[in-house]
């Protein structure tokens, strides 16, 4: 309830707020705002709303929703994720901090979806191709176990969430409004299946409108949640790159995919390449080798799968790129019995270059 409270009245980051419940507890930090028994920096900041306690309303609208509130206490919360916005700066920049909470509905625990993340974004008004390149990199790293993080809105957004949900991967929603408000409307039923497989998110408390300073605020969990950020077309005013801004004081690798040069959806993406705020790439392999787990580098043009030989090497070459097969489907492409086909996929499994779920075995990001 003390949770829920406080955030009603930050509705967004308040580092003030986070520094004042990291000293003396939620339960505490609640009382002090309700009865103004504040620090001067405090006092302004929850004046508005700290008369506003409709906290345990919020609590059963989102259990209604099949939503939950998950606090820095819970064994979900992406402690080492949001790590690095409790050292940033907000003297600088006032959400230069973490969340105080966040809604969520999803039946994946936060913490887990979050484990191998892209973050995908780029421009509202998208073109074919930019639509294209984002299906194609975001729908091949979700069949390989990538998390795909990104904002809902129109264009590449929904693109991204869309190519996870087309090969049953995990996506994550992170809205800039309460999640009893879907933005945009029109991607309401989208932000349903992302519920039903992934997640969706957001700090603000139910009914709290979309403001443009809210999509500012939200870009830096967009950026936080993930292991690096890949833009898709942005124009020289994208709100893109506020986001490849966020992921560099965060230390993570930014990407950009680079367009015609004649294009405007991409001069975005073109400048921020050509400044050296973001690095150039064009396919998943090539994001995986910038934001993916540490690996040994192999020669250009191969991956450590192409030392594989004899029945790993058979059962490694049929897998999909996207998506899974059974051991029986394996082992009739291959042209192996099923016991071998087993023995090569558990030792595939051991050096991680497979692994397994109820759909089937699948190749996994590390064979590159």
């Amino acid at each position: 309830m003390a949770w829920a409270y406080l955030s009603r009245v930050a509705e967004g980051p308040s580092a003030a707020l986070s520094d004042l419940i990291s000293r003396v507890g939620v339960l505490e930090a609640a009382r002090a705002v309700r009865q103004c028994d504040l620090p001067a920096s405090l006092l302004s900041a929850t004046a508005q709303r700290r008369g506003t306690d409709c906290a345990e309303r919020d609590l059963e609208l989102m259990a209604r929703l099949g939503g939950r509130l998950v606090t820095p206490d819970d064994p979900e919360w992406p402690a080492w994720r949001l790590l690095g916005l409790g050292q940033l700066d907000p003297g600088r920049d006032p959400a230069a901090t973490g969340p105080l909470a966040l809604w969520v509905r999803g039946a994946v625990p936060l913490a887990d979806a979050t484990e191998l993340a892209l973050a995908v974004v780029g421009a509202r008004c998208s073109s074919g191709y930019g639509e294209h390149v984002t299906a194609e990199i975001a729908g091949e790293l979700a069949g390989r176990g990538w998390t795909i993080v990104s904002g809902a809105a129109f264009g590449i957004d929904g693109c991204a969430h869309r190519a996870a949900l087309a090969v049953e991967g995990l996506t994550v929603a992170v809205l800039a409004c309460g999640l009893d408000r879907p933005y945009p409307a029109a991607h309401h039923r989208m932000l349903e299946r992302i519920a039903e497989t992934g997640s969706v998110v957001s700090e603000y408390a139910p009914g709290v409108a979309p403001l443009k300073h809210r999509f500012l605020e939200r870009n830096r969990l967009v950026a936080a949640l993930a292991d690096g950020v890949l833009v898709v077309e942005a124009g020289l005013r994208s709100g893109a790159r506020n986001t490849v801004k966020w992921a560099r004081c965060l230390g993570r690798p930014a990407m950009a995919v680079p367009g015609p040069v004649t294009a405007a959806a991409s001069a975005g993406c073109h400048r921020m390449i050509r400044e050296g705020e973001a690095l150039l790439v064009s396919e998943a392999a090539q994001v995986v080798d910038e934001a993916g787990p540490l690996r040994l580098s192999m020669p250009t043009g191969t991956s450590a799968a192409d030392h594989l030989d004899g029945p790993q090497a058979a059962v490694y070459a049929v897998l999909p790129q996207v998506g899974s097969r059974q051991p029986a489907e394996v082992a009739e492409s291959a042209g192996l019995s099923v016991p071998a086909t087993r023995a090569a996929l558990a030792g595939l499994e051991l050096t991680g270059y497979v692994g397994s779920d109820h759909s089937g075995w699948y190749r996994t990001a590390q064979a590159g």
